[in-house]
């Protein structure tokens, strides 16, 4: 024979959390905590690339001086980058650096598509070749598309430019790079 189950609807939960003693129960364990935390600084602003703004160079490793480097005071050897890792960087510098025409910098720091890959470069990622390959990339972008020029810093001095077009080349140039395997 089976036993039905009480009427839980006809009760009301406070007095029975009362007869059971639950509330006493629950307010001694809640007597015993420790105090909250303070409260976190706010989080960053969000960025134009993510939740969080990254430096330009996030996920790569620095350029590091060896014992040796210091000791005859040269820099640090350049860390290595793939061609489409270049291109990445450049845009990646370009996004936070800000971006010009007619001057490889201005008087703000931004620079133009040149500029950033010679800052790029500068601060100790790839070389000189690796930079010329990613130059001829870009042309051979620019020239797939059917925008013949004698280089990619005509093409970004051209009037009426605009950033975001410089970046859709840099990002075409680093996928063809990328998808050639250097």
């Amino acid at each position: 024979m089976t036993v039905p189950a009480p009427p839980f609807d006809r009760l009301d939960p406070h007095e029975l959390a009362q007869a059971l003693g639950l509330v006493e129960e629950i307010e001694q364990y809640l007597a015993g905590l420790p105090a909250p935390a303070p409260a976190l600084p706010p989080a960053p602003a969000p960025g134009p690339y993510g939740s969080v703004r990254q430096p330009w160079n996030h996920g790569e490793p620095l350029p590091r001086r060896s014992p040796l480097d210091r000791l005859t005071r040269r820099p640090a050897r350049p860390v290595e980058v793939t061609v489409a890792g270049h291109l990445r960087l450049t845009s990646r510098y370009l996004a936070e650096a800000g971006w010009t025409q007619g001057a490889l910098w201005d008087a703000r720091g931004r620079v133009c598509l040149l500029g950033a890959q010679t800052a790029v470069l500068a601060h100790g990622y790839g070389t000189a070749y690796t930079v010329r390959r990613a130059r001829a990339q870009v042309m051979e972008v620019l020239h797939a598309t059917g925008r013949p020029v004698p280089s990619p810093d005509v093409w970004n001095d051209r009037p009426g430019r605009r950033q975001a077009e410089v970046h859709a080349l840099l990002e075409r140039a680093r996928a063809r790079a990328h998808f050639l395997g250097i």
